[in-house]
């Protein structure tokens, strides 16, 4: 009984942050806004993935949360660098 709620209590939790995010990616005005909403709702997407490798018990899961968060940090970084000097690399 507990540990179900200690589990959904965060899945849904985790699922209106990620709806919220989506309505302010839509609402955002300047890009910086996108990046930074785009961001967070990768950083949701990694700790529903996270939660859905513990309810599961499929540890590849896991996996694919530690390759979303790394291809987010570099995704992240050359957006910003673009939105910055217009060219992604020097």
């Amino acid at each position: 009984m507990i540990s179900d709620l200690i589990f959904y209590a965060p899945t849904v939790w985790l699922a209106c942050l990620l709806g919220i995010v989506v309505v302010r990616l839509a609402a955002s005005g300047t890009t910086a806004e996108r990046i930074l909403a785009i961001d967070l709702l990768t950083l949701i997407l990694i700790g529903l993935l996270a939660l859905a490798a513990r309810g599961d018990a499929r540890p590849y899961v896991l996996d694919t949360a530690l390759a979303l968060a790394l291809l987010s940090f570099v995704a992240t970084l050359a957006a910003c660098r673009y939105y910055e000097d217009r060219r992604p690399f020097s």
